[in-house]
């Protein structure tokens, strides 16, 4: 293929409104998934999240099996570190306060939430503020990885991946099966989707990204992408004086063509640019969409003064997360685990006792004053 970014392009643009029409149509975030579980021992959407990860786990490794995925582990996951763990506390912690996650603020933000405009704003703001830090960080998490280059599970025992995924996938799935009858929520909302079928639709989008990108949905680096295009009108020189802005960690071969290409974090359109922008937008968009064709888009404006700050400060700590993980949900939960990253199997064991810390804090001292 003579140009690698157009299938990029319009692979991550199709991915993108879909999932923002369906999530919107389901209130699919995975932030409610863990918060509701903490503050209302409600298991309902986390039984969707293991939905998510079971059907992008059999596709993924049927896709390796047969070939048709070009890199198992995909491009830019690297090692566990104690880096991951501290993240992603602060990531689950960060989310509840945002009052979404990174994806989930995007498509509330396209129906019209004005609050999740300025969780947006701190997304920013937090993820370019961490080139800042980002020498430290990055020292701490070479210094501290738990292994020596491992990416994945089967990479660390040294066996077949499918002797690993197979098993999870079997289990989990009888699970589900075993609990069926509690997938289904009753609802008479026009245009509402099942969550259950939500969760299979994303992971089939992941896969369509896998095979046709080369990775699973991810936005965050965007984020960063963003911010520092943004702080370039006011410090040019100093946006640029920063190695994270400067650094091109993706470098990869996309499938379909023989063409390298690179990006990172830095203010430049590049394979990031060309890979995440889409989605960011699209998801966006989907959103906006599914509230039109439901006459439901309305902006959201009169709430307290104490809801905007909250969401500003989560916001704000849940981009800076995303960078020190570094990766998000999308990332991590629906395409991390499902070939069993280590580094997303451990950011998604510290996200319980951050979601658990920022529940209990907005239970105490924002829903209660």
């Amino acid at each position: 293929m003579s140009n690698p970014y157009l299938l990029i392009i319009v692979t991550s643009s199709m991915c993108g409104l879909i999932a923002g029409f369906v999530m919107h149509r389901s209130s699919f975030c995975v932030t409610g998934m863990f918060r509701d579980m903490f503050l209302f021992k409600n298991y309902y959407m986390m039984r969707m999240l293991i939905l998510l990860i079971v059907v992008s786990m059999a596709i993924f490794e049927v896709g390796t099996i047969f070939g048709l995925l070009s890199a198992n582990p995909f491009p830019l996951l690297g090692p566990p570190s104690l880096a991951t763990i501290l993240g992603g506390v602060l990531f689950g912690f960060a989310m509840v306060l945002a009052g979404g996650c990174v994806v989930g603020t995007l498509y509330k933000m396209g129906s019209g939430s004005v609050l999740s405009v300025i969780a947006f704003i701190g997304l920013l703001a937090g993820s370019a503020f961490y080139a800042e830090i980002h020498h430290l960080w990055s020292a701490l998490a070479k210094s501290t990885s738990f292994t020596s280059g491992q990416i994945t599970l089967p990479q660390l025992f040294n066996t077949p991946s499918y002797l690993l995924t197979f098993p999870i996938a079997i289990v989990a799935g009888l699970y589900l099966f075993k609990v069926k009858d509690k997938l289904t929520r009753p609802s008479s909302v026009d245009g509402y989707i099942q969550p259950w079928k939500v969760a299979i639709i994303l992971a089939l989008l992941g896969s369509v990204s896998y095979l046709f990108v080369g990775m699973p949905l991810g936005i965050t680096t965007s984020y960063a992408k963003l911010g520092a295009s943004v702080e370039m009108i006011f410090a040019r020189e100093h946006v640029f004086s920063l190695p994270y802005f400067t650094g091109l960690p993706l470098s990869y071969i996309p499938p379909f063509t023989d063409t390298l290409i690179t990006g990172g974090a830095g203010p430049k359109l590049d394979a990031v640019a060309a890979i995440q922008y889409p989605l960011v937008l699209f998801i966006t968009l989907g959103a906006t969409l599914s509230a039109v064709i439901l006459k439901e888009f309305k902006i959201h404006y009169r709430l307290p003064l104490k809801q905007y700050v909250t969401v500003l400060v989560g916001g704000f700590f849940l981009g800076l997360a995303a960078r020190m993980v570094p990766g998000c949900n999308i990332w991590h939960l629906w395409g991390g685990v499902p070939i069993l990253s280590m580094q997303s199997l451990i950011y998604a064991i510290a996200l319980l006792p951050g979601t658990w810390l920022g529940s209990k804090f907005l239970a105490k001292y924002i829903i209660t004053h």
